[in-house]
Formats: C-alpha cells, structure tokens, sequence
C-alpha cells in the first residue's frame, strides 16, 4: 500500500495533502448547498441516453452543471496546475498533471431529481491515480443529517471534522451490503441497492454497509469514495480478466491512457467481506 512516506519520497508533502482536502470539503459542502437550495424546486432536466421513453437513463439536471462550473472555476483559480476530471464537462485544465481531481457534481441524480434523498456530491484527487483526498456530501448520514464525510490519504476517515472510523456490533449477525443487483450469491446479507455508488462508499466508509458490489462505475463514481474506504480500514478488490485482483489505484482501462474513460467492476468494504463476495460472484458465474 501507498503511504505518505512515499508521496513525500515523490516531493508531496503531508502540508500539501491537507491544503487539497481543506479545498475538497469546502467544495462537496457548496455543491450541498447548491442541491439544498434546489431541492423543491421544478428542475430543467435532460437525458443522455435519448429522447424515447424507454430510453430516459442518466438523467442530468441545471445543478449537476453548475455545481461542476462553480468547482472546475475555484480549481483554476487555487491549483491550476491539477488536472479535472468532471462527469458533466469534457474540459481538461492540464492532462499531463500527476494530480486530477474527480468531480461527480450529483451522483445518483435520477435519486435526485425525484426527490429521494439517497445521492451525493463526491469529489477525489488522486494522484499518479492513487485515491489521495475524498470529500463526499450526502443529504443524509450515520449522524441523520447532511454533512461531508472527508479524509486524506494516512488519516481518518471523518465527517465535518468527527472522528467517524467505523465501529463493528458483533450482536449484530447480518449485516448490510450494496448491490446493483440482488443474487443468491449475496445470500450471506441483507442486500440494498441506493442508486448512487458514491453515496454507499461513503456508508462502507462510516460502517453502514459492510461492503458494497459496483458491476461497472466510472471514476468519478468511486474516486472519493475509495479513499474514504481506505481510511476507514476498507480494501478495494477489482476483477480484470476474470480474476479479482487488489486495486490500490486507477490506471486506465483504454488505449490512451487516459483515466476518464477508466471503467471496472469493483468490490469495496471490510476486507473479510470484500473477499467472500468476491468469491460468490465467481460462483454465481459457474
């Protein structure tokens, strides 16, 4: 595993981390008074997938870009040699940037756009694709209320500033876990499935759900929340050529190398978990 000794062998100091994160929870905490200030309000909203109505996927809203114009416009103005990675704008500041942020202004905006406060504003910076910082705003947490689950790389996970690192009630004999889909597989569970990947990193990060199963995210669904995870003691498994290997970092998935179109099928969570579903979906598959 990635240490802080090793960043600062490669001239990024603990200084610099913690300046990133200070930005990243100011940031997730705008684009949560922004959707705050949405909610109950007719939105514009359109559709990336068509314009059919059985093809009405990924759903966009007016503040999923302005949340992401608010931040990429802060970006340029404090670390404008970093690079962005943005599910709403195509722009990339500097590609050749060992630091990207990854923003995914509301993740679970189909949840969003309803009304069903089950979503999230994440921001990730990775580094040489490594999970660095995440700050993740949820309208909803272990605290019942909104707020910003944060870390960097060699902390705690935290929420608003609170010490937030999981803590396990062995009375409890089944725990929860997130699927996309439900299979007899995950017969060892309580499954739950919340329509937003980030949004249950960040509930494996505070001990929520013990694991969670993404059949094919895209980096800006995970790269905050992989980092909470870490910091919270979780571990990350992704299967390349059928077999799940430890993910540490993102490294790209296409020809070009380039990590916005990285794309995998990942399991996150307490690390006992990770490994027995990753097990049954080996067997699901036979």
């Amino acid at each position: 595993m990635s240490s802080l000794k090793d960043l600062a062998d490669q001239g990024v100091s603990r200084d610099v981390l913690r300046d990133i994160e200070h930005l990243a929870i100011e940031l997730a905490g705008v684009a949560g008074m922004e959707i705050t200030k949405a909610l109950g309000n007719v939105l514009a909203v359109k559709y990336k997938s068509g314009v059919e109505e059985d093809d009405w996927r990924d759903p966009v809203s007016e503040v999923d870009d302005k949340v992401e114009r608010l931040i990429r416009e802060r970006l340029a103005r404090d670390f404008p040699d970093h690079d962005i990675i943005g599910e709403e704008m195509d722009e990339r500041p500097v590609r050749d940037a060992d630091f990207i942020w990854v923003i995914d202004p509301i993740d679970g905006t189909a949840n969003f756009v309803n009304g069903f406060p089950l979503f999230s504003a994440s921001i990730g910076v990775v580094y040489k694709g490594l999970p660095v910082v995440g700050a993740l705003w949820c309208p909803i947490s272990h605290a019942l209320r909104a707020g910003v689950y944060h870390c960097t790389l060699g902390g705690k996970v935290r929420f608003d500033g609170a010490d937030v690192t999981p803590k396990g009630n062995p009375a409890v004999r089944r725990r929860l876990v997130g699927v996309p889909v439900a299979t007899l597989s995950d017969n060892f569970w309580e499954t739950r499935k919340t329509g937003s990947a980030a949004f249950e990193c960040a509930m494996v990060a505070a001990g929520l759900l013990q694991a969670a199963r993404f059949s094919s995210p895209n980096i800006w669904d995970i790269a905050g929340g992989l980092a909470l995870v870490s910091a919270g003691g979780g571990v990350a498994l992704r299967r390349e050529s059928g077999v799940w290997t430890p993910m540490e970092r993102f490294t790209p998935t296409n020809d070009d190398g380039d990590l916005r179109f990285w794309r995998g099928e990942v399991v996150i969570g307490e690390p006992m978990a990770v490994a027995r579903m990753a097990e049954a979906q080996e067997w699901a598959r036979q």
